[in-house]
């Protein structure tokens, strides 16, 4: 029986850093909270900005929320009424957790920075989310997949993706495993540079679960350091 682990938890401290990037000792608990649930809000409100990740900084008077998106346009909207609603909203959203699980408010300082995405396809939960958005609409999963496979593998840094369904595909009677892989994916190997996502398309005939693995070649101790 095999031990499955997540790649990115599998590299943190190695190619990836931590999403979440603050110390306190005495709130741990509540600062956690809030971060997993306002990640987990921002990912499902912020669904057609295509969002690649979601990080979040503290410190005693400021919490800045880090937005990288395809879309930024989307986000910002005519002159940036867009990130002052959502920023609003953001807080307004802390404010329930705070209320809700009776959490000591805190005065803070919302920072909202909005970053662009400039090659979509080479990240592992945009291109899950076009693969998602292309499955809700009703398109075959199997052209889905080939032309998902075609579009990653086809960006210079990326050395190899994997793509797998799980669901009632096409709307058949069993639900049923798919995968499919173009180049390598050294899963074992804790300086290969692999990014991967989980998305779940919502369909008539139930939810598919869509796992995305996009590898971008090996980092070695002197490229670490730079990044």
């Amino acid at each position: 029986m095999t031990h499955r682990v997540h790649p990115y938890v599998f590299r943190i401290g190695e190619t990836v850093t931590w999403k979440s990037r603050w110390f306190q000792h005495k709130k741990f608990r509540s600062y956690l909270l809030e971060d997993t649930m306002l990640r987990a809000w921002l990912d499902k409100k912020l669904r057609a900005s295509h969002i690649e990740t979601v990080e979040l900084e503290r410190s005693p008077n400021i919490l800045q929320v880090i937005v990288r998106t395809a879309r930024p346009g989307i986000m910002i909207g005519r002159g940036g009424e867009g990130a002052e609603k959502l920023k609003t909203e953001i807080q307004k959203f802390i404010a329930k957790i705070q209320k809700q699980f009776h959490i000591e408010p805190e005065r803070r300082e919302i920072k909202l920075t909005i970053e662009e995405i400039r090659n979509p396809e080479t990240h592992a939960a945009i291109a899950g989310q076009m693969i998602v958005d292309d499955l809700e609409k009703r398109i075959p999963f199997r052209r889905v997949l080939k032309q998902a496979l075609e579009k990653i593998s086809n960006s210079r840094e990326v050395k190899g993706v994997r793509i797998a369904f799980k669901g009632r595909l096409d709307g058949a009677e069993m639900a049923r495993y798919e995968w499919g892989r173009k180049g390598r994916i050294p899963l074992q190997t804790i300086r290969a540079a692999i990014d991967y996502a989980e998305k779940t398309a919502h369909t008539t005939y139930g939810t598919i679960g869509v796992k995305v693995w996009i590898y971008k070649g090996d980092v070695f101790e002197h490229e670490t350091h730079k990044m």
